[in-house]
C-alpha cells in the first residue's frame, strides 16, 4: 500500500512537471529554445524510426561496453586496495584526481587519439563511470566488521575464506548502488562523447537537430535517454531485491 502510494506521488509530481514545462514552453514561445513536451512527443513519434533503429542502438552499444570495462576496473581496483593498504594509499589520490579532469576537455582528445569510432565514446564513459564503481565498492568491502573478521580468524578461517564469506555479501549492496549510480553517468558519458565527435548515436543526433535550430528534436534525444536509464535503473533495482533479500531485514 505504501509502495503504492509512493508510486502515485511520483506520478502526479511528473505530471505536474510536464504541465509547468508546458505552459512555460507556450509563454516563451520559441519552440527552438524551449519545444512543449507535446512537441517533442510529436518530434520522437516522427523520428521513431531512426531514433530507435540507428542511434539508440549505437549509444546503447558505447554504454554497455562502458559500463562492462568500468565494472571490471573498478571491482579489481577495489579488491586491490581493500587486500593492500600500500596500494590503496598509492591509487586512492590517483583515483580521486581522475574525475577532477573536465570531460568535455578531455573527449576531444579522446577523438583525437582514436577516431570517430567507437572507443573515443567508450572511454570517455569509462571515465566517468569507474569512480562511483571503485570507491562505492572500496567502502563496501571496508565496511565488514573488525569483530567478525577477528571471530573468523578464531576459527581458522584464511583471508580468502573471509573475503567470499564476509566481505563479498557485506559488499553486494554497495555494489548494487554503484551500478544505480554508474548507469545514468555512462549515458551521460556515451551522449557527451557523441555530442564532441560521433557518426551516430543520440548525442549526436541531438547536435545535428541544434545546428538546424530544432528544439523538439534536440529534447528527443534527450527525454528518450531519461526514459532508457530509469528503466535499466529500475530492472537493476529489482534485481537487487531478488538477489539481496537479506539486507532490508537486517
Amino acid at each position: 500500500m505504501k509502495t503504492q502510494k509512493g508510486n502515485l506521488l511520483a506520478v502526479c509530481f511528473v505530471f505536474l512537471l510536464f504541465i509547468l514545462w508546458q505552459i512555460g514552453a507556450m509563454k516563451v514561445n520559441a519552440a527552438y529554445i524551449i519545444p512543449t513536451p507535446i512537441g517533442v512527443l510529436e518530434k520522437t513519434w516522427e523520428l521513431r524510426e531512426i531514433l530507435f533503429g540507428v542511434h539508440l542502438p549505437a549509444t546503447m552499444l558505447v554504454t554497455l561496453l562502458g559500463i562492462f570495462i568500468s565494472l571490471i576496473l573498478g571491482l579489481a581496483l577495489a579488491i586491490v586496495m581493500d587486500a593492500n593498504s600500500i596500494v590503496e594509499k598509492a591509487l586512492y589520490p590517483v583515483i580521486i584526481a581522475s574525475q577532477t579532469i573536465p570531460t568535455p576537455a578531455i573527449a576531444p582528445l579522446f577523438v583525437l587519439w582514436f577516431g570517430y569510432g567507437i572507443w573515443s565514446k567508450v572511454l570517455v564513459t569509462v571515465l566517468i563511470t569507474f569512480f562511483p564503481i571503485t570507491i562505492t565498492v572500496f567502502d563496501g568491502l571496508k565496511s565488514s566488521k573488525t569483530e567478525m573478521e577477528e571471530l573468523l580468524y578464531t576459527y581458522g578461517a584464511g583471508k580468502r575464506e573471509i573475503f567470499m564469506k564476509l566481505k563479498i555479501p557485506t559488499a553486494i549492496p554497495a555494489f548494487f548502488s554503484a551500478l544505480k549510480m554508474a548507469i545514468p553517468l555512462s549515458i551521460i558519458g556515451a551522449a557527451i562523447g557523441e555530442w564532441l565527435g560521433a557518426k551516430s548515436g543520440l548525442g549526436y543526433f541531438s547536435r545535428r537537430m541544434m545546428t538546424q535550430l530544432d528544439g523538439a528534436g534536440v529534447f528527443a534525444p534527450i527525454i528518450l535517454l531519461s526514459l532508457v536509464a530509469m528503466a535499466i535503473v529500475g530492472l537493476v533495482t529489482l534485481l537487487e531485491k531478488a538477489v539481496v533479500r537479506w539486507h532490508k531485514e537486517i
